[in-house]
């Protein structure tokens, strides 16, 4: 685009990424919640008309050839395509009998300098039953914001693909797929390709704060919901800015409630990744009951934090679920670690070195 004066000036659709990446470091007692939210939903609305109007000029477009499955352990990590995913599978070192958790992270996070990937496989790291996957798709999730929104269908279309060589070689009771952010919404996707290409459900896919801008045109985007797996769980950490505020799943935590800060943040960077902390924590052996939820009757009795023990059954939030859970839940958080309340005061002293290479 060029100005009346002949300079260049940049498309607004550019502007997007930069305009959430300086709403990621404002703080919390600079602007409160109410604008930043107002913020979040000009940005939304921005990006999801721009999408439906098809405005948004083609980048990249995902190719199955260039992405790839990671298994990671203790000592090594071992990368195949995911059309070779049988290669992995097959693999010495992968676990036959074990579960399969697959993750998938979000906008800027590559499989190197990721914070997410860091925190959750030192988790796993330290279990002997899991082995831990990640989705090599950082060509296609690292580019402008709403180019990688609009990849996130067809990255998850691959990672079904992927899937459907997998469950030759291990039973799909075994699997477990996460996302986080835009990630997310890369596993609902991956959850109803899986399901039109097999005709089954995978077990279980578990939202961390899934990613609300783009997300607005569910015709266009439908993102992560209930349905999409067996059992869809989400913890919801920086509702209404970051990420999406209504409940998405079968069941939907809420940590420190219906606010979009969490206890311990000041910003909403902090608060968005507080789901992928929290849920590493209780992947750690020994932490797994480390947050436990209250059930909520309605959302007013979550954004008043007044829900009634009596209303249900309490369910733990994290990697081990009552499978049976349904509906909302309010879980008590600390602002620092251990963030469960309910943490073992016996708790494993070896978790935060479980996860180093032993040779």
């Amino acid at each position: 685009m060029t100005a009346t004066d002949g300079r260049s000036t940049p498309n607004w659709w550019e502007a997007v990424p930069r305009v959430l990446t300086d709403i990621v470091t404002v703080k919390a007692n600079i602007l409160t919640a109410a604008p930043l939210e107002l913020a979040a939903n000009a940005i939304d609305m921005l990006c999801s008309s721009t999408l439906f109007m098809g405005r948004v000029p083609p980048k990249i477009t995902p190719d199955i050839n260039k992405m790839h499955f990671q298994y990671m352990t203790p000592c090594h990590n071992y990368s195949v395509p995911l059309l070779d995913a049988a290669k992995l599978w097959n693999h010495s070192k992968f676990g036959k009998g074990r579960k399969v958790v697959i993750l998938a992270t979000g906008w800027t996070n590559t499989v190197n300098e990721s914070s997410a990937i860091a925190m959750i496989s030192r988790a796993f790291m330290c279990r002997r039953d899991v082995n831990f996957v990640i989705v090599d798709a950082a060509d296609y999730v690292d580019t402008l914001y709403s180019w990688s929104a609009l990849n996130t269908d067809l990255i998850g279309e691959h990672i079904a693909v992927g899937l459907t060589h997998l469950i030759e070689l291990t039973p799909l009771r075994n699997i477990h797929l996460i996302g986080h952010s835009l990630g997310a919404h890369i596993m609902g996707t991956a959850g109803r390709t899986f399901k039109r290409l097999t005709g089954r459900l995978v077990p279980r896919i578990t939202g961390l704060d899934p990613a609300k801008p783009c997300f607005r045109q569910e015709d266009i985007l439908p993102g992560l919901t209930r349905g999409d797996a067996q059992l869809v769980d989400v913890i919801h950490t920086n509702i209404g800015i970051l990420a999406k505020r209504g409940p998405l799943g079968d069941v939907d935590f809420y940590p420190g409630g219906a606010h979009p800060i969490q206890p311990g943040c000041l910003t909403i960077g902090c608060s968005h990744t507080r789901a992928v902390e929290y849920f590493a924590e209780s992947a750690y052996p020994q932490q797994e009951k480390n947050f436990m939820g209250t059930k909520c009757s309605s959302w007013d009795e979550l954004r008043r934090r007044d829900c009634r023990a009596g209303a249900g059954t309490p369910s733990s939030m994290g990697y081990i679920i009552d499978r049976k859970a349904r509906g909302i839940y309010y879980v008590d958080v600390n602002g620092w670690p251990p963030y469960g309340r309910s943490s073992s005061k016996t708790a494993n002293p070896r978790s935060k070195i479980c996860h180093l290479c032993r040779t």
